[in-house]
């Protein structure tokens, strides 16, 4: 069978933005923005885009490419079938991510359809009570699901490339346009000394949760330790930059989430409403609720509403793509059947997690960022204690001076300083989650962690130094 692969360069790399592009740009973000504190989060978020985000992101560069397969796949060709339970890990964490992912972009769709009738406006808070969990919401979900895998099914260059080469450059613009009419709007200077004026006070008393969730946004945000990077880059078929292609990535990433906080930031406080209100429904709630208070609300909800659709589907396309691509690879699954068995799966785990309001949080917050954490975690060691310089040789293939300059200070960071930091943030944000306020368990852990790649390098130096 032969195997799929991109078209273009920009074909990929479009397609790698519209993965981590989503909705983790215009609702989780602003949700964990407002609720840690705003600009100091923001400041953190942008430092561990560049300095764990970024390596992460060609650290599955690497893999994916190296082996050309799946991410169970990949991990049993490049290190033995041992090796096999670390893939199973990130195909995992996609399954969990998607599972409230969806519902979430069935929420979306219901409020662009109520964006065009109004049905939000009177009451956006009862509005948002009614939609959220139960049968309604399943059924949205199923409709956002179907969306997703219709791309899918098309396949990787005339299903996902073609339909991000569109969508990507469509919520650029759109955002664009929100964010200068924001501008303004009464009152949105209020809105832009939260979002970028540090708390030096807040940021010093909060640090340890801030950086946990800031940390956890890089890394949900850049797609990173779920296999989907993996999974699109083990569809490059020619040498070139993986550094190059990852900064542009992560770059255009990174300007979509600081747009939609230029957008919601200066509308919520235009009308006085608390940015820290309404937790996980805080986009829904708060910001549905300043539309009704605007001219044009109609057409600016219809708009707004969009953006966030189109950046919903293009994540979620990557998201599906992870178990398909396992099926496709290891099983000889035709690419048909296989959109259809990873469907009927997040028919039925989305569903659940519509149905039920403690399952949708605990996957959206506490299991996603864990997962997260530990397929990147896994990835990282992976790169550089079972691969160590034949990964190094995969990251400078194609690559220019810079990058290749830049090629054993990555391979260190990302085999001995990193996975610290991981285990760090890690466990602080569980123990942090379940109410133990112990963060010095995290970094307990992170310094046997330390202990052990020590270790190791002085057995296998060959790997990194």
């Amino acid at each position: 069978m032969t195997r799929a692969s991109w078209r273009t360069r920009i074909g990929f790399i479009l397609a790698a933005v519209g993965s981590a592009v989503g909705i983790g740009n215009v609702w989780r973000f602003p949700w964990l923005t407002a609720e840690n504190g705003g600009a100091a989060f923001l400041l953190l978020y942008l430092l561990f885009v560049v300095l764990v985000g970024v390596p992460g992101l060609l650290g599955e560069f690497v893999i994916g490419r190296r082996a050309r397969s799946d991410p169970i796949g990949a991990f049993a060709k490049l290190g033995g079938r041992n090796w096999r339970p670390m893939g199973g890990i990130a195909l995992l964490a996609s399954v969990v991510v998607l599972s409230f992912y969806s519902v979430v972009g069935g929420w979306v769709l219901r409020y662009l359809l109520g964006s065009a009738t109004g049905a939000y406006f009177d009451a956006p808070q009862q509005f948002f009570a009614a939609i959220d969990y139960g049968l309604g919401a399943v059924g949205f979900h199923i409709v956002f699901l179907l969306l997703t895998a219709a791309v899918v099914y098309a396949g990787v260059d005339r299903g996902i490339e073609l339909a991000t080469t569109v969508m990507v450059p469509g919520i650029i613009v759109l955002l664009v346009g929100l964010a200068a009419w924001a501008g303004s709007l009464p009152n949105a200077a209020g809105g832009y000394s939260f979002y970028l004026s540090v708390d030096w006070g807040y940021l010093q008393a909060n640090f340890v949760d801030v950086a946990a969730a800031a940390a956890g946004q890089a890394l949900f945000t850049l797609s990173v330790g779920a296999g989907v990077m993996l999974t699109y880059a083990s569809y490059l078929d020619e040498d070139r930059s993986l550094a190059a292609d990852g900064t542009i990535i992560a770059g255009l990433n990174t300007l979509v989430g600081l747009l939609a906080g230029l957008v919601i930031f200066p509308v919520l406080f235009s009308l006085g409403v608390p940015p820290g209100q309404g937790g996980p429904g805080a986009l829904f709630i708060s910001l549905a609720g300043a539309f009704a208070d605007l001219p044009y609300s109609r057409v600016i909800g219809v708009t707004f509403f969009g953006v966030v659709t189109l950046a919903a589907l293009s994540s979620a396309i990557s998201l599906f793509e992870v178990p398909v691509a396992y099926l496709v690879d290891e099983w000889g699954v035709s690419r048909p059947w296989a959109t259809a068995g990873v469907g009927t799966l997040f028919l039925a785990t989305g569903s659940i997690a519509a149905l039920s309001q403690s399952l949708f949080t605990l996957l959206a917050d506490t299991v996603a960022n864990l997962a997260l954490t530990v397929g990147l975690l896994g990835v990282l060691l992976f790169d550089g204690w079972v691969l160590g310089r034949v990964a190094l040789a995969e990251y400078e293939s194609g690559a220019g001076r810079l990058a290749r300059a830049l090629g054993r200070p990555w391979l260190y960071a990302i085999a001995v300083v990193l996975p610290v930091f991981l285990a760090f943030t890690g466990l602080s944000s569980v123990t942090t989650t379940l109410g133990v306020s112990v963060p010095a368990v995290g970094l307990l852990v992170g310094a046997v962690l330390a202990v052990g790649v020590a270790i190791a390098a002085l057995r296998r130096p060959e790997s990194v130094f």
